[in-house]
């Protein structure tokens, strides 16, 4: 499940994953909500919070993450990635291949870091 936290505004939009992504969670919330940010201020800044309850993807969500990252790839300025798994490190490094912005993973514990720091963009 994909829930739009309420830090987002403007340009920033601030996300939260729990249990398993669906296709549905990019097709219904993720991709309209960018779709329209980045209409309106032509460029955002993301946070994407992967819960302790986050448990992974459906294969169908990886297809529609791959199919956002390739028409929004110039759309990024930021992206944050918060996160304990061991595996966010490299999943970070990928996304640098789809979008042009700046990437970063922060643990767990560092929302609010993460949050300031797509804000300083």
């Amino acid at each position: 499940m994909l829930y739009v936290l309420p830090e987002t505004a403007g340009d920033i939009i601030v996300l939260q994953a729990t249990g398993i992504l669906t296709e549905a969670d990019y097709t219904d919330t993720l991709s309209p909500l960018l779709d329209a940010k980045v209409a309106a201020h032509n460029a955002v800044r993301c946070l994407i919070y992967l819960d302790p309850g986050f448990e992974g993807m459906e294969a169908a969500a990886i297809w529609e993450d791959t199919k956002l990252g390739l028409k929004h790839g110039r759309d990024f300025l930021r992206l944050a990635v918060v996160g304990d798994a061991a595996w966010l490190d490299w999943a970070v490094k990928l996304s640098e291949v789809f979008i042009e912005g700046e990437a970063q993973h922060f643990a767990g514990n560092q929302f609010l870091q993460a949050l300031h720091w797509i804000d300083e963009a």
